[in-house]
């Protein structure tokens, strides 16, 4: 079955060649041009992913998506030529699963819409199984333990939410700024320097297997590879 996408855009010429682009590479996408017609699309047929941009007409892709979360967990990604920090926040804090800045590449696209529909695919598992294995260590995160044999370390909020967002990406890119946005709602020097922090915490408690790895990539994020 092809992913159906959504594709929200009131410039015509990119929202019809971004809709033949995807739909080239194998998804079944959709073009609408404002936030309105999206919402009475999204009413006719269901959807996998959206693509929306922020600033159109009628309705903009804030409010669209602020409407859609009442009734629908789909995971979406901003399209804008927005990259005003606060922009960035309010997106992630209505849930966005992704943040694309005008313009890009298709391919990167591509692998973003990808990533964020593994996601989905691997959050619709543990939220039915609470619990992930990582290695040899078996990660609760709704208790917030993380064990390995009979030790047991308890994890803070925030160690369960970045680690969570590893193991999501897990063997993939996980960006600094998306986890800084998602967690802290603010990507600053000292928020980027207590992730840090929380990153070397988590590197010690998955010190016991020696197939875990928690990489620096520069100038991008981490990655969590789990050599299985």
């Amino acid at each position: 079955m092809k992913n159906k996408i959504l594709v929200i855009e009131d410039d015509n010429n990119l929202g019809s060649i971004l809709t033949e682009y995807l739909n080239v590479k194998g998804f079944d996408a959709k073009h609408c041009f404002n936030g309105e017609d999206g919402l009475r699309e999204f009413g006719n047929n269901s959807y996998d992913l959206c693509l929306v941009d922020i600033m159109m007409p009628k309705m903009d892709g804030f409010t669209f998506v602020k409407e859609i979360k009442k009734i629908s967990t789909m995971p979406f990604i901003f399209l804008t030529a927005k990259s005003l920090l606060e922009d960035k926040v309010e997106g992630f804090t209505l849930g966005a699963d992704d943040y694309v800045t005008k313009p890009f590449s298709m391919e990167e696209l591509i692998l973003r819409i990808n990533a964020v529909l593994n996601r989905v695919k691997q959050n619709n598992i543990t939220d039915v199984i609470k619990e992930i294995q990582i290695g040899g260590y078996l990660f609760d995160y709704t208790k917030r333990i993380l064990k390995i044999n009979d030790k047991e370390q308890k994890l803070t909020s925030k160690e369960v939410e970045l680690l969570k967002m590893l193991c999501e990406n897990k063997n993939g890119i996980l960006e600094r700024s998306n986890a800084l946005l998602k967690i802290w709602k603010n990507e600053n020097y000292f928020t980027s320097r207590s992730m840090d922090v929380y990153i070397a915490k988590l590197r010690g408690y998955l010190k016991n297997d020696p197939a875990i790895q928690i990489l620096n990539i520069h100038g991008t994020g981490f990655k969590l590879i789990v050599n299985e």
